[in-house]
């Protein structure tokens, strides 16, 4: 975004006004003195900000939170999984499941490439795009809420700018996890050709980085694991405690090398 334009944070940056608050709100003016004219002049450079993105974040959000062919079945499986969750474990509130989806990708994934495009992209991010794309993020995050944000005159200007598009951000959620709901179920022999499709393009990426973090995630509640696995029947009688087991030595060996080629 052009450094000629306000960021879409600027307003908070510079201070607040009632008079300001007023006409995001559609009331009256201000006093209209001298000191309150300042913001009044970046709340309009704010909102003609967020008109000339307001586009490019809708098709943003419609992109991420539609269900089509190209959606990745783990993302099918992974969320019928936290619903056979919920059911195994009698949790009947809406919203608690709603808030397991939303923490497992849009929040976890989403938020994260929408504030640091420069992960992907090979772009440098100005302070001013970063400031705005943070502003992005925040709004997309309240719209993974089901809780309200009670909106008054003293409220954050980034909460106000998308306050009246946020229902129709959140029912957008609402309706993506609806859409997988409706979806066939993703068998077993899916799931591991699509992992297998994706193994092709393994050497292009840091596997044992990738092993390492997982092993650390997995090191870090080991006992709760094994305990979960030895109760169940299927992952018992596969022996996937005492495989946990052998892959936890194998990568505890493969870390030491590791370690001691590269840090002697």
């Amino acid at each position: 975004m052009d450094d000629r334009f306000s960021t879409l944070s600027s307003y908070d940056q510079h201070g607040s006004s009632s008079s300001a608050h007023a006409a995001l709100y559609g009331g009256g003016p201000g006093s209209g003195s001298h000191h309150k004219a300042i913001p009044e002049i970046f709340l309009t450079r704010l909102l003609a900000t967020k008109g000339t993105i307001q586009k490019f974040v809708d098709d943003l959000f419609a992109t991420i939170l539609t269900v089509n062919e190209a959606l990745p079945p783990a993302v099918k499986w992974l969320y019928d999984l936290l619903d056979a969750a919920a059911r195994h474990h009698g949790i009947h509130d809406p919203e608690v499941i709603h808030a397991w989806k939303s923490n497992s990708l849009p929040l976890r994934f989403w938020v994260n490439f929408i504030k640091n495009p420069d992960f992907i992209f090979d772009i440098y991010k100005t302070p001013s795009v970063d400031v705005c794309l943070s502003v992005i993020a925040q709004t997309f995050m309240d719209a993974c809420s089901t809780t309200e944000y009670r909106l008054g005159k003293d409220s954050p200007s980034n909460k106000l700018l998308f306050a009246k598009d946020l229902p129709q951000y959140r029912e957008m959620v609402s309706n993506f996890y609806a859409d997988i709901a409706m979806m066939p179920q993703i068998s077993d022999q899916e799931m591991r050709s699509a992992m297998q499709r994706l193994s092709i393009h393994q050497q292009q990426f840091d596997t044992l980085a990738a092993l390492k973090e997982l092993y650390i995630y997995v090191s870090k509640y080991r006992p709760q694991i094994k305990e979960v696995l030895e109760m169940d029947m299927t992952a018992s009688k596969l022996h996937l405690s005492h495989k946990l087991d052998l892959v936890a030595a194998t990568l505890e060996g493969m870390f030491k090398i590791f370690y001691l080629i590269h840090y002697p």
